[in-house]
This record gives C-alpha cells, sequence and structure tokens, in this order.
C-alpha cells in the first residue's frame, strides 16, 4: 500500500494530470477559436468546408480543410498564447545574468591564490576569461 501511495502522491503525476487537464480545456478554446476564423472566412469568401472540392478528379477538400485549420491553430497558439507568455515572462521573470561558469570562476580563485601565495598581482589581464 505504501508504494501505492508514493505513486499517487508523486509530484511529478500531480503535475501531468494537472497539464493534461488544462491541455483539454485549452483544446477547447483553440478549436472554438478556430471555428469562429472559420465563419468569419465563410462570411467573405463564401463556405470554408472544402470537403466536396474536386482538383482534376482527386478529392482533395477534406486535405485542404485540415491543412487551413492546421494553420490556423499555428496562428492562434502563436499569436495569443506564445507571443504574450513571452512578453509577460520576460517582464515578470527576467533572465539572470549568467556570469562566470563554476568552473571558470573557481580557476580564477585558485590562479589568485597561487598568485598571492608567489607575491605576484592578479589585476592584470586575465588568460581564462
Amino acid at each position: 500500500m505504501t508504494g501505492f501511495k508514493n505513486f499517487i502522491l508523486r509530484g511529478n503525476l500531480v503535475e501531468l494530470a494537472v497539464a493534461f487537464i488544462m491541455a483539454l480545456a485549452f483544446a477547447a478554446v483553440v478549436t472554438a477559436t478556430v471555428g469562429l476564423v472559420m465563419d468569419l472566412i465563410g462570411k467573405v469568401g463564401g463556405t470554408p468546408d472544402f470537403s466536396d472540392y474536386l482538383w482534376h478528379g482527386i478529392s482533395i477538400g477534406a486535405w485542404l480543410t485540415a491543412v487551413i485549420s492546421f494553420l490556423i491553430i499555428a496562428a492562434v497558439v502563436y499569436f495569443l498564447i506564445v507571443v504574450p507568455y513571452t512578453k509577460a515572462k520576460a517582464r515578470y521573470f527576467p533572465a539572470e545574468d549568467e556570469g562566470t561558469p563554476a568552473d571558470v570562476a573557481l580557476l580564477q580563485e585558485i590562479r589568485d591564490l597561487l598568485a598571492t601565495q608567489q607575491g605576484r598581482s592578479t589585476s592584470g589581464p586575465s588568460d581564462l576569461g
């Protein structure tokens, strides 16, 4: 029973379940937005469903509708989710200055200690960075 409790309470499982539920809810929003955009296209240029379209006797209408829907979904996700998220993340969680990598900092510290022991100054240009 302890193993089952550990499995259920594991953080990754809960986070994954929440992400899945949020993705399903978000998919409904994206689908509704695509339907709205397709209706707007239909108002401007006629029916946005190309299922009956034949090109030289080849039925490519369903494929054409799927491609147009995919492009609209990609645009909705990019412009309504990715761009605002990226801007908000940069504003509220700015990237920290990377600074000197730990290994280079350690080597610089060793160099400075050795120079101090030998009575030299380390204020000159550095070969390490």
